[in-house]
């Protein structure tokens, strides 16, 4: 079984619990672990970014799902913990290509630009995809040393 950390604020509530209802099981059982928002109430992103992100870091989850309004201030906060490689995404080969590459270990979705079905496409590829080596390893080796 794999584990997910996923949050989202007001913005992805639905899409979040869209995602885990569609969303149970690739090659194997997925486990959801739902940091938040818990309803489509006004909610602020920086909350549920670092959660997640506490979660990947703290050994809790494998993988991580964020989505907000446009996804980009959940990549900045996500990407302010050591160890979390958070990618913005807005289409399926963005999505794969984020892992393949850039060995993104959290999807960041904007959620006001793409549809439920789109999110768990996006998903799906994401997770199915192999982070590539050699010169990509090396490249994630650059960015650690800052």
């Amino acid at each position: 079984m794999i584990t997910i950390v996923i949050g989202a604020d007001h913005h992805g509530f639905v899409c979040k619990e869209y995602i885990k209802q569609q969303l149970t099981m690739l090659s194997q059982p997925i486990a959801w672990y739902d940091v938040g928002a818990r309803n489509d109430e006004h909610s602020d992103y920086p909350i549920f970014a670092h959660q997640v992100a506490h979660a990947i870091v703290h050994g809790k989850a494998e993988f991580g799902v964020l989505l907000c309004g446009t996804g980009e201030g959940m990549a900045i906060t996500a990407n302010r913990h050591k160890g979390i490689y958070a990618a913005l995404a807005w289409n399926e080969e963005v999505a794969q290509l984020s892992r393949q590459h850039d060995h993104a270990n959290v999807l960041v979705l904007p959620a006001d630009y793409i549809s439920a079905d789109q999110a768990v496409v996006m998903i799906r590829a994401w997770l199915q995809a192999v982070p590539l080596s050699d010169e990509h390893k090396r490249r994630i080796a650059m960015i650690d040393q800052v």
